[in-house]
């Protein structure tokens, strides 16, 4: 928090050499989880630290839906040609039975 702007919030940690934010303390980015969410939103990619160390980064649900598209879902007929069964011995041995109990 600076002591002259007045605001409530803290932004991210100072940026490092290479130029790139060193991203959110975990603390607070739990105390400041919506404005974690308007950057993701706003200014791209936000990474949470723990002890120093990456542990996750939040991003924007459109962003994480062009990164993660579903698989389109076969009719299982479809489904089961697909499948490959070359090399699979489908034999299977000669059993005569057992004698019923009569």
């Amino acid at each position: 928090m600076s002591r002259n702007s007045g605001t409530a919030y803290r932004t991210p940690r100072k940026v490092d050499r290479s130029g790139k934010r060193d991203g959110w303390k975990l603390q607070d980015a739990k105390a400041q989880f919506s404005e974690v969410v308007r950057r993701a939103r706003d200014e791209g990619p936000q990474r949470v630290t723990v002890r120093g160390q990456d542990a996750v980064v939040v991003i924007a649900a459109d962003e994480f839906d062009r990164m993660v598209k579903p698989a389109a879902a076969l009719p299982f007929v479809a489904f089961m040609e697909s499948l490959s069964i070359e090399g699979l011995d489908l034999t299977r041995p000669h059993d005569v039975g057992r004698e019923p109990d009569i």
